[in-house]
């Protein structure tokens, strides 16, 4: 990136690693000086929790506020009726119009953690396309919009083109789908004066679609900016780990397991998830991220500790530490966890851990433990258990371990 900005969000984005590509930099910079850019990112309700993979989009939206604009966060009301198809295999299943609004209710929880709602200037919005959606005519809404877009051009989208060339159906509700999020940012923009539209860089053809057909329309200048898909360095999708998603929302992932995930960061990518996911300085993400050995580990705790800071609170985060520390580092009990207590005695010819996930009260038989190491939700440490044939020797107990039974069920194994 040599483009050098002169507006605080721009240099913001560049050098925390935040921008993938912008349809225009220069006129988005100049547009950002001259003063306050309303700016949306839409997230649709397809379940009540956002979760990590959503938390790069967040912080942008965060960072836009503080760096002086206006953020809005645009609930798909309506477009999740249809289901965002890009490069998805399948056709997303429908929900109910109760299921969506529940998803919304939950989804609202994470936001007002990261960004201010409020009446000033740059105080956050919460709308719902909802709102101009549902009541469109679709007469009108196909003479007025449908003729600006062409079916040649929406079918050599990559999104559509690679349903189309795995001969995987696509379904023309959700070949709208496009349209409608064009016209999102096009009501968004006569309603509220909304500039700038950012988004993960999937959405790239259908933030480009929005501001062409607002130029159509409205004959108005407006941006788009995204930022990276991200990936972990050993290459997997952030967000998902062997037992599914990291969710935001407390009820559904507890702290204690969020700070952990962020805790377990490989070293290739503290510095980088420094830089994303707080707000440290720069200079000092990357003094952190360069950190070898056993030092890591420590700015791997810095990590944890920020999000979960920003996510679920500063007491969130000193708890989960203080538990971690207890347990791992000091070979002592955590507050959080149930410990199982075993003497030289019962491990003296050593201890199955189909019998330790039944002791310590994970699994109700044998037969429940084996098939929850079997369904991969059995853990060990974290890692995932993937024989029920292991037997631990006393050795293996010289330090307490953590055995773990699906996302929220924790137990201690120690020698007593």
């Amino acid at each position: 990136m040599t483009y050098h900005p002169k507006s605080d969000f721009m240099r913001v984005m560049i050098e925390r690693g935040f921008l993938a590509d912008c349809t225009d930099y220069q006129g988005l910079d100049e547009a950002l000086i001259q003063g306050v850019v309303p700016a949306y990112i839409g997230f649709d309700a397809t379940a009540k929790s956002l979760h990590v993979g959503s938390l790069i989009q967040i912080m942008m939206l965060r960072w836009l506020q503080k760096t002086g604009h206006k953020p809005i966060t645009l609930m798909g009301g309506g477009t999740t009726k249809v289901g965002d198809p890009s490069f998805r295999a399948d056709e997303r299943p429908l929900l109910t119009n109760a299921q969506i609004d529940a998803n919304i209710e939950g989804i609202k929880q994470v936001f007002a953690k990261y960004v201010s709602y409020d009446d000033t200037p740059t105080g956050a919005l919460m709308l719902n396309n909802a709102e101009w959606l549902d009541g469109l005519n679709y007469l009108d809404f196909l003479r007025d919009i449908g003729r600006h877009f062409s079916v040649n051009r929406m079918l050599s989208f990559e999104s559509v083109k690679s349903r189309l060339d795995r001969e995987q159906s696509l379904s023309f509700l959700e070949f709208n789908y496009m349209i409608l999020q064009a016209y999102d940012f096009l009501e968004l923009n006569r309603r509220y004066g909304c500039l700038l539209q950012m988004g993960g860089s999937d959405q790239w053809g259908n933030i480009v679609n929005g501001i062409d057909l607002t130029r159509r329309v409205l004959d108005h200048e407006i941006y788009g900016l995204t930022s990276p898909l991200l990936t972990t360095s050993d290459g997997k999708k952030m967000g998902k780990t062997a037992d599914g998603a990291v969710w935001l929302n407390a009820e559904m992932r507890s702290p204690y397991e969020f700070w952990q995930f962020w805790r377990n960061t490989t070293d290739a990518d503290v510095g980088r998830f420094l830089k994303l996911y707080t707000e440290i300085d720069v200079a000092e993400c990357d003094r952190l991220g360069a950190l070898a050995g056993s030092e890591i580990n420590e700015a791997k705790i810095v990590l944890a500790n920020a999000v979960t800071t920003l996510c679920h609170g500063a007491e969130a985060a000193a708890a989960a530490e203080a538990t971690a520390r207890e347990v791992f580092e000091k070979g002592g009990v955590g507050d959080d966890l149930p410990t199982l207590t075993l003497s030289e005695g019962d491990v003296a010819d050593g201890i199955s851990i189909v019998q330790l996930l039944v002791q310590s009260g994970l699994a109700g038989s044998g037969k429940e433990a084996k098939r929850l190491i079997a369904d991969n939700g059995a853990k060990m440490n974290d890692a995932p258990l993937t024989s029920a044939s292991l037997v631990l020797q006393a050795a293996d107990l010289a330090e307490p371990i953590k055995l773990s039974a699906g996302k929220k069920r924790h137990a201690l194994v120690t020698l007593g």
